[in-house]
């Protein structure tokens, strides 16, 4: 077996996946997670010899990535407000930005509900769980329901929560249906729906298209199919102290502000710009 050294594995890695327009990073995520090194012990061993086996599923790896495969279900991960997140291709890839409607939610939460010793909150269209179990962790306080039409991605989020120790009930069903059937109320709504329209898959990244699951991405025409139905369904389930969180796609913002102030006049609705200026989130509060 060639013995290769752990610089020119990553130099390999690194013109492969250029050649192949992929982000040259991805090679040291994946050797990484194969050699089970740290950034800093990789560093200190860029002259050091990789084991056999390491390099055989480097390879493999790096050629998943250069075909498409997302890098997160290649190592089976990805990190969410500082914590790591099992994925798989039953879900969505945790992105950044949702981190920020956590962060918002948890913000409007203390200040809506600051004398509340439980706060009723479901998270639709959970996927791998990253909303939930986050706004679960952060803020104790809150009894969670996690919902989701996938039954592999609930499997999915169950053993992230059981994995981070969140106490959250799973239910299997489209959106806020579960709780209607239950008749039950809730102080808060918070999810990030499908919301790309369909036409976009033309020039959106095959990475995307051909790996995350489509259910979880598309809703119709406008992207709006979703929120028009949580129009219908949110008055069922909210109590009248209320809050309401969404994640957008950017340029959508004022469609889903003209949807919640048709749907809830007297409520506080806003539209909240993400760190690199685009329009991603909406949040309705309802205080009676």
């Amino acid at each position: 077996m060639i013995n290769v050294k752990i610089f020119e594995a990553l130099n390999w890695a690194s013109s492969f996946l250029k050649e192949h327009n992929r982000e040259e990073f991805a090679g040291e995520l994946m050797l990484r997670h194969h050699s089970g090194l740290s950034r800093t012990s990789m560093l200190a061993m860029m002259r050091d010899d990789l084991d056999g086996e390491v390099w055989i599923e480097f390879q493999a790896a790096v050629k998943r990535h250069a075909d498409g495969e997302p890098i997160q279900y290649i190592i089976g991960s990805e990190e969410f407000y500082g914590r790591r997140f099992n994925v798989n291709e039953h879900v969505l890839i945790p992105r950044p930005e949702t981190e920020e409607l956590v962060y918002g939610t948890l913000q409007r939460l203390d200040r809506l509900f600051a004398e509340s010793d439980q706060i009723d909150l479901v998270d639709v269209g959970t996927g791998s769980g990253a909303i939930s179990i986050t706004l679960k962790l952060e803020k104790s306080a809150l009894k969670v329901t996690a919902t989701d039409l996938s039954d592999d991605a609930l499997e999915m989020a169950r053993k992230n929560a059981s994995e981070l120790g969140a106490e959250i009930e799973f239910i299997q069903g489209d959106l806020l249906q579960p709780l209607i059937l239950q008749g039950k109320k809730v102080d808060a709504v918070i999810s990030n729906p499908p919301y790309i329209p369909v036409a976009d898959q033309e020039w959106m990244s095959d990475i995307v298209t051909e790996h995350e699951p489509h259910m979880a991405l598309f809703a119709g025409e406008d992207g709006l199919d979703l929120y028009r139905r949580f129009m219908e369904e949110l008055p069922m389930v909210l109590k009248e102290k209320a809050l309401v969180g969404f994640e957008i796609g950017a340029g959508q913002g004022e469609a889903v502000r003209s949807l919640l102030e048709k749907t809830f006049p007297h409520a506080k609705v806003e539209v909240v710009f993400d760190i690199n200026g685009k329009d991603r989130m909406v949040f309705a509060e309802m205080d009676s």
